[in-house]
């Protein structure tokens, strides 16, 4: 019974073990790693809470409009009366030794120089802008994910270089190995072959922790934690589709960037801060009322009062012409930025497509390079098993053919990353 107990236990934490296996070698499609990313990154929760404090700070503005409430009250003792009368040296009155005052009072603005519908609309303002921030949030989200989305497979696909010019190598050793044996050939070309065992092998390592670091920082990225993806894109030594459909005029697509448009809100803010600056200076007008409830004199006393007010700066002027000026410059100021950071913006796209478009070439030149590089090596084997070639010869073949196909793979990581690049820049 023990013996069939330990076996359950046994069999029960190897399913577990094998079930979190499976779990965090889950394979992912580049789509499915940009929803996770987007749904669950740091950078995009952060996005979405600024979004609700800007909307929060929109309806917290929208409340001055209404009438402001207050409620007061106090009392007081005192050791003698407030007033004290002497009616002759027998007779003193003392009044207002103790007493109680409150009441409850509303004020309602009626006019502010513009000041609360100014604050109202850069309210407005704050909350556009901070949906502009989300938005150049999630672009940077889904440039980040692409990023090691590619490095994953580009390293995925180094590895596989690396098998493939293991098995050549094992089977030229042995090849090697039986030429030694028979006195053919010499042992110094089997120990250049161990050598580059030695240094592919050392490769390896290499790939494999930067294989396993990518992973890492790709789930977390994703909002997995500290798990361990995978990631999968079939690499068939393809050319990419030409890019020359992705084109667009750069004025058409300024219109559509989130930044074109942050830099329009910020002329606007600074409007509406100069036209608040103005309005602190303009006099203020605005009415009340309230019920108030008094017993100093030992006695009820309830009654209703209105009033109104008007508020006029006079000194405030001195200070505040100045104030006005600074927000006239800074409106300035944010005019030249839009007008400077625009043509940036252009120069930005412009110089996004050709980059991809290089990207896209490199691509062209990497697959040639494959082909070239299979053909030399397939070619100096022949060559070295007719004995008309040295290992030397065999094994800088051998090296070219393992860098072509790293090229490849890394100019066609770098031409999908340039592709998103160019598409955020137009505002895709």
């Amino acid at each position: 019974m023990k013996h069939t107990i330990q076996i359950f236990f046994f069999m029960l934490s190897s399913c577990i073990v094998s079930l979190g296996s499976v779990y965090a070698q889950r394979t992912y499609t580049l789509d499915e790693c940009l929803q996770q990313a987007l749904a669950n990154n740091v950078r995009m929760k952060n996005a979405e809470n600024n979004k609700n404090i800007a909307a929060q700070d929109k309806k917290n503005a929208f409340t001055k409009y209404f009438p402001s409430v207050s409620a007061t009250g106090g009392g007081f003792i005192a050791s003698n009366g407030l007033f004290n009368f002497e009616m002759s040296p027998e007779m003193q009155m003392s009044l207002m030794k103790n007493g109680v005052i409150g009441g409850v009072s509303a004020s309602m603005p009626i006019f502010t120089g513009g000041q609360i519908v100014n604050g109202n609309k850069l309210a407005e303002v704050g909350e556009e802008v901070s949906r502009l921030q989300y938005n150049m949030s999630e672009n940077e989200v889904r440039l980040t994910t692409e990023n090691y989305f590619w490095q994953i497979i580009t390293l995925k696909e180094k590895l596989q270089t690396l098998a493939a010019v293991e098995t050549q190598l094992a089977q030229l050793t042995k090849d090697v190995e039986a030429s030694v044996e028979a006195g053919i050939t010499t042992r110094n070309d089997l120990l250049q072959i161990r050598l580059r065992q030695n240094e592919t092998q050392s490769s390896r390592i290499q790939v494999e922790n930067a294989l396993a670091l990518s992973r890492n920082l790709l789930a977390q990225y994703m909002g997995l934690g500290v798990d361990s993806v995978d990631v999968a894109f079939p690499m068939n030594n393809q050319l990419p589709e030409n890019p020359s459909s992705l084109f667009e005029v750069p004025e058409n697509a300024l219109v559509r960037t989130s930044e074109y448009h942050l830099l329009q809100q910020n002329l606007k803010a600074s409007r509406l801060q100069k036209d608040i600056a103005v309005g602190k200076n303009l006099p203020t007008v605005a009415l009340g009322g309230g019920y108030f409830y008094e017993n100093l004199m030992d006695k009820d006393h309830t009654f209703w009062m209105g009033f109104a007010t008007v508020s006029i700066p006079l000194t405030a002027w001195w200070g505040g012409s100045h104030d006005i000026k600074k927000q006239k410059l800074q409106v300035r100021n944010a005019e030249n930025q839009l007008e400077d950071q625009s043509q940036m913006l252009m120069i930005r796209m412009q110089q996004t497509w050709n980059d991809l478009n290089d990207a896209y070439k490199q691509v062209g030149i990497a697959l040639s390079s494959i082909e070239q590089a299979t053909e030399n090596l397939r070619l100096q084997t022949d060559y070295y098993g007719a004995g008309t070639c040295t290992m030397s010869e065999w094994l800088d073949a051998q090296t070219l053919f393992q860098q072509s196909r790293d090229k490849y793979v890394e100019a066609f990581a770098q031409y999908e990353v340039k592709k998103r690049e160019y598409l955020q820049a137009t505002g895709r």
